[in-house]
């Protein structure tokens, strides 16, 4: 048995559950609502499942581990209308992944010399992959804090030199889990010349990039700041995106890599043994949803009008604000969030996701600590519903 496995620690919603058994069953006659974990709820487009079914011949070939070169072809172009940057070499600058997630545990197993005591950094609160793939690519994690004074940013600078000398790997989130904030110019900056000084490799997980609010003002993307620094060969540098958010479609099971052409060409390596290919099946429906906007403008409208109905009505008994990004909100509690959870299902039957389960303890403190993470997943009435539960039960309890 791999011995790094018992350096496993269980996954947040395992620790849900079991937070939630000691509650016992919620309030008779209330719906249960489920906020807990960041899967779309949106209906998925009709045009991507009948791209599928029209696809189904594809079960009766192999697909290529570089994946169906017109896959490659769309996600080359939408990277280039995303972000305004010149188009990536589809044949050595881009891969499809079975999913973001896939691809960031298998990426460290790519990059990662677990001889020579490597570090691989990752923001705190974070993803849990991030520190997975770390241990089991035999490198010990570190965390850096998000600052609520910096919008839930990072103090790089405070990272001492003997670590970054020994990392080999960087995971970032833009925009983040939870906080939904968003790295600047500036951050990117700061992080590619730590990237030349120490060598390091960068991971950047964007799979919340299209969950935004503004259409005049998207988030800015790794790539995107790559080619504005002029940095246009992404050296030491590749993104991470997945269509589950963009477009309502977790289950595909469909993503990319692009970047740096000479990790792209070692990651495909890796990839050949660990049988990672996309189905011809998956890739007709992948080209078909790359290739369509508006339904993904449709999917942020819905959840505009989420945030625009629940933010007033929890800013008042925890403080929201709107997110830069995404669709969670990372919510400050009055009292532990382990307990604050536990109590807030078994009075209203509505489940978030306490934030010490998405961070560790580091540099003294726990930098999820009584907060929770709200996902705005649910049905529009659900999540509406949900709020006003919520703070029913934050104004019950500072009266007892």
């Amino acid at each position: 048995m791999n011995p790094r496995l018992g350096a496993l620690h269980p996954y947040p919603f395992e620790k849900l559950r079991k937070l939630l058994a000691q509650a016992g069953n919620p309030a008779a006659g209330l719906k249960p609502i489920n906020l807990s974990i960041g899967e779309p709820k949106h209906d998925t487009p009709g045009f991507i499942a009948q791209a599928m079914r029209d696809a189904m011949g594809g079960l009766a070939v192999y697909p290529p581990t570089k994946g169906d070169a017109a896959l490659r072809g769309a996600i080359a172009d939408w990277i280039a209308g995303r972000y305004g940057i010149a188009r990536p070499d589809p044949e050595t600058q881009v891969l499809p992944a079975l999913g973001s997630r896939e691809a960031l545990f298998a990426f460290a197993q790519t990059v990662v010399d677990p001889d020579a005591g490597a570090y691989v950094v990752c923001p705190n609160p974070f993803y849990q992959i991030y520190e997975g793939a770390a241990l089991l690519a035999g490198a010990r994690p570190y965390f850096i804090n998000a600052q609520p004074e910096l919008n839930f940013g990072y103090d790089w600078r405070s990272v001492d030199a003997a670590v970054w000398e020994k990392t080999q790997l960087l995971f970032i989130c833009s925009p983040a889990n939870p906080s939904g904030s968003v790295l600047t110019l500036q951050d990117w900056k700061t992080l590619f010349e730590l990237s030349d000084r120490h060598g390091f490799a960068i991971a950047a997980d964007e799979c919340y990039s299209e969950i935004y609010f503004d259409e005049a003002d998207k988030p800015l993307g790794s790539l995107q700041a790559a080619a504005l620094l002029g940095r246009h060969d992404y050296r030491r540098l590749l993104s991470f995106s997945s269509l589950s958010k963009r477009s309502n479609v977790p289950g595909l099971r469909s993503g990319f890599v692009a970047g740096d052409a000479a990790l792209v060409r070692a990651f495909l390596l890796y990839r050949t043994y660990h049988g990672s290919a996309i189905s011809p099946v998956v890739s007709a429906a992948s080209v078909a949803a790359w290739q369509d906007e508006a339904h993904v403008a449709e999917n942020r409208r819905l959840y505009r009008r989420k945030f625009e109905a629940v933010v007033p009505m929890l800013e008042p008994v925890l403080g929201v604000a709107r997110p830069d990004a995404s669709f969670y909100l990372w919510a400050a509690t009055p009292c532990d969030d382990t307990e604050f959870t536990r109590d807030l299902y078994a009075a209203t039957g509505v489940t978030v996701l306490p934030g010490s389960y998405l961070a560790r303890e580091a540099h003294g403190v726990n930098p999820g600590a009584r907060r929770v993470r709200i996902a705005l997943v649910a049905p529009l009435e659900d999540c509406i519903e949900a709020a006003g539960r919520i703070a029913g039960f934050v104004r019950q309890r500072a009266l007892e």
